[in-house]
């Protein structure tokens, strides 16, 4: 196998008597699609900021591009593009002119810089948009470019804390297409997110964090399969009577989960199980057959879901 373009190896960060990173290891390769997944909290964007030289570790090492970004922090950034969970554009400047303004911090020439904006203003769908001030701009083209800003160093790797938060399901799945054109495109994405979806979605591999720590690492698919079943049955009785049936229930599936709502049944054959029950003479208010997710996973590693 080639060297990994990133390699942490027992990274820890500590502030004051709470360990907000607590020794993790993971690796990413050239061209991958990197997530990480987790909460609130997680340590997620701690993680974030060390690998993008904005912050130094407590603890282990961690290697980008052969270097030690505490060490070479100029030099690591070079390569890096950075997409911060906040949005930090300059709302009085127009859309090319943050652009143009954000590649000089970087050294480039101005002709250089002219014509790269004219790719990342097609690349991003602000074209329209380019003389416009970032203030009068929708969430989601204010997210778009920022990555798109974070590209005109043409860096190796693109780093994304919490990419789609804020969005709505529309401008989610134009921020994913964008993404997996410069995944096509062979840029290396790290990215952290609590939407399932999204990491199923946009990560050939990914870890699944909480607490400073690593729970399972494995793809998308893959973790599903060993933590999870083909199928979940979800249903409803009624706040009351969840917990008076879930005794009964759980002796006819695989695994159940009681939340606060709702009863997790954890199946091969959800339409199946659903059949049982209704012979079984209880009637559920409400019921949903889905396929597992890494939702899932997070419940079935952790005890709880990744957004309470």
């Amino acid at each position: 196998m080639s060297k990994p373009l990133i390699s942490v190896r027992g990274l820890t960060k500590v502030f004051g008597d709470f360990t907000a990173v607590a020794g993790i290891d993971f690796d990413v390769a050239k061209g991958e699609s990197f997530g990480i997944l987790g909460p609130n909290g997680a340590g997620k964007s701690t993680t974030m900021r060390i690998l993008a030289a904005t912050s130094t570790r407590t603890s282990g090492t961690v290697e980008i591009l052969d270097k030690d970004p505490e060490k070479f922090g100029p030099l690591v950034r070079a390569h890096l593009g950075v997409v911060p969970q906040q949005d930090n554009l300059d709302g009085e400047l127009t859309v090319s002119e943050n652009l143009f303004i954000y590649g000089r911090y970087f050294g480039l020439s101005k002709q250089f810089i002219k014509a790269k904006i004219e790719e990342l203003l097609e690349f991003a769908q602000l074209e329209e948009k380019r003389n416009v001030k970032v203030e009068d701009l929708s969430g989601g083209m204010k997210r778009r470019l920022t990555i798109a800003r974070g590209l005109v160093s043409e860096p190796d790797i693109l780093l994304l804390d919490e990419p789609t938060t804020g969005l709505d399901p529309q401008a989610r799945h134009i921020l994913w297409d964008r993404l997996f054109r410069l995944k096509e495109q062979g840029v290396t994405l790290v990215l952290t997110t609590h939407f399932m979806d999204e990491a199923e979605q946009l990560c050939d591999r990914l870890v699944v964090m909480d607490k400073g720590a690593i729970m399972a690492e494995g793809t998308p698919q893959g973790l599903i399969k060993e933590f999870s079943s083909k199928e979940v049955l979800e249903v409803r009785f009624g706040s009351d009577r969840n917990k008076e049936v879930a005794p009964q229930l759980s002796q006819m599936c695989e695994r159940m989960e009681t939340l606060p709502d709702r009863l997790l049944m954890y199946t091969e054959d959800g339409e199946k199980l659903l059949e049982q029950i209704t012979a079984a003479k209880m009637h559920p208010t409400t019921s949903l057959v889905r396929r597992s997710s890494l939702e899932d996973v997070f419940l079935r590693l952790t005890g709880r879901t990744l957004i309470e």
